[in-house]
């Protein structure tokens, strides 16, 4: 009897665990939880007014986590110290706002969360959340609307603010660089329409910034800037275009350094063309200097001869386009000199030369000791052309299909800048079959020239492009088969080149076309028209 009756205990309790195991499981399978969290109160409520507290709390019915909250949440106007929100990193039932700023009296706040509160569970967003309250006693209700372009680009960039500046009698064009804006949206990171909401009536500036480092200001060499050409008054119902672009950088040089024995390194920001390197030190007569730019930095090369005995030189760089003029010294130590180097850069389009580039400056070039000869080792005449800036001979030679050429350097052809002579080198390249290729003529109808019209990757990247004077169809012949995006640059002033905008001297980028994609096969040819439409 006692024994059964152990049996039956240890066997009850055996069952006890099992069945308390099994209630601490999860039951498998079931719909997958997509709804949103659910909003229960906030205190103070949405859109309420007379606020004059440092703390918001808003309560979910379920736990919330804060993703990607810096480059979601958006606070209009902008607030010069952020405001502290939790929780960060961790789960909550609900968000606390605290602000740490002073905030205008009469002005409305909003506080925009994009799609940054997920529920813990699935992460699914509660979406583009705002918040919005008033100091004075009223909540401002006007809207402006609008989209965005990319100048260049098919599509724009993703999280563009787009802001409003308020002109009153002390707004200045500079106020971009200075003060952050009246209000401000973003486009998040999946729609290029914009609308700026909660605002005063009132004339106002309106821009667009691809901000680089999130401080509401632009920055010339970091951000995209777009602006609309005239003051917005506001009541409006108008929807605004705003045209993205980067400006060209302000010439700026940066402080040179000796980086080789006889070589000064001047490294620069914006466009290197006008600018001028003088040297102030007392020189020999028999002193003398060239100047190569490298071939992938934002840098020329100061070459110089004899060796000079002193601690440091002095220069003058300067640029009169951009009225700029900068004292440096430059400190001489010893060091070993470059030696001279030869490479070889194949052709890329059918019509391109072959280049050698050195890395020391050329003096000279004796082209009786280069041979160029094809696979039947027949001679090919040619001719050949120095950039000096660059440092490259182009050697230019007709070229015929399905053939293969051999360049031959004998010793002592290049003569550098330090009586340095080349060794024997070698070259070789190539060509297709025209079977190989393909081909695209474009019909261009209702277009104003002169036009520049290009073939580019999908990221913008030219491949080939074509200028346009007159009415004629035009044709790309030797393409090699791939896909190709057509843009046209409408290029007003003739410089064969696309001219980006100023937000300072109100210049708007010039106008650019988009047309779909073509593809391009082996041994075939693309007719397509272009149809503009005339503004």
């Amino acid at each position: 009897m006692i024994k059964t009756l152990s049996n039956f205990i240890l066997a009850l309790s055996i069952g006890l665990v099992f069945v308390n195991c099994a209630n601490r499981g999860t039951p498998e399978g079931g719909p997958k939880d997509l709804d949103p969290p659910v909003i229960v109160k906030a205190i103070p409520e949405n859109y309420s007014t007379n606020f004059s507290g440092n703390e918001i709390k808003i309560y979910f019915d379920e736990y919330v986590k804060m993703k990607d909250l810096q480059k979601q949440l958006i606070i209009s106007p902008p607030m010069d110290t952020q405001p502290e929100i939790t929780p960060i990193g961790s789960a909550s039932k609900y968000i606390t706002i605290k602000i740490h700023d002073t905030l205008q009296p009469n002005t409305t706040y909003a506080f925009n969360f994009g799609n940054s509160i997920v529920d813990n569970n699935e992460g699914n967003p509660y979406p583009y959340y705002r918040y919005v309250l008033s100091t004075g006693g009223y909540i401002d209700s006007l809207t402006v609307k609008g989209n965005i372009i990319d100048a260049l680009k098919r599509q724009p960039e993703t999280f563009v603010n787009v802001a409003l500046y308020e002109v009153d009698s002390t707004f200045s064009d500079s106020i971009i660089y200075k003060e952050k804006p009246k209000y401000i949206t973003n486009t998040l990171d999946s729609i290029t329409t914009f609308s700026i909401e909660n605002i005063k009536a009132g004339k106002y500036m309106l821009i667009a910034l691809k901000d680089g480092n999130s401080d509401n200001k632009f920055q010339q060499k970091t951000d995209q800037i777009a602006f609309y050409k005239n003051f917005i008054e506001v009541p409006t119902d108008s929807l605004y275009t705003l045209k993205l672009f980067s400006e060209d950088l302000d010439f700026k040089a940066v402080r040179p350094i000796l980086e080789a024995s006889e070589k000064i390194t001047f490294g620069y920001e914006g466009d290197y063309r006008g600018m001028k390197i003088n040297i102030n030190s007392e020189i020999p007569d028999d002193f003398s200097y060239r100047i190569t730019k490298d071939e992938k930095t934002d840098t020329l090369y100061y070459w110089y001869k004899p060796k000079l005995e002193v601690d440091s030189l002095l220069f003058t760089v300067s640029n009169t386009k951009y009225k700029f003029e900068k004292d440096y010294t430059v400190k001489i130590r010893d060091k070993k000199r470059d030696s001279l180097t030869l490479k070889g850069i194949p052709p890329v389009g059918s019509e391109d030369p072959y280049k050698i580039r050195g890395s020391v400056p050329f003096m000279s070039f004796d082209d009786s000791k280069i041979s160029l000869m094809d696979k039947d080792s027949l001679t090919i005449d040619f001719t050949t052309q120095f950039d000096t800036i660059n440092n490259t001979y182009a050697i230019n030679f007709k070229r015929t299909e399905a053939n293969s050429y051999k360049i031959q350097v004998l010793p002592e052809a290049f003569v550098d800048f330090f009586d340095t002579t080349n060794d024997t080198l070698n070259y070789s390249t190539s060509t297709k079959k025209t079977s190989d290729y393909g081909y695209a003529r474009f019909t261009l109808v209702n277009a104003t020239y002169p036009l520049i019209v290009q073939l580019t990757t999908e990221k913008g990247d030219v491949k080939f492009e074509q200028y346009a004077v007159s009415e004629s169809t035009v044709d790309f012949l030797n393409l090699p088969p791939s896909t190709y995006y057509i843009r046209v640059i409408h290029d007003v002033n003739g410089n064969k080149k696309h001219d980006t905008g100023n937000y300072l001297k109100k210049i708007q980028p010039e106008k650019v076309s988009h047309f779909k994609e073509i593809e391009i096969r082996a041994d075939w040819g693309y007719p397509e028209t272009l149809q503009f439409i005339t503004e």
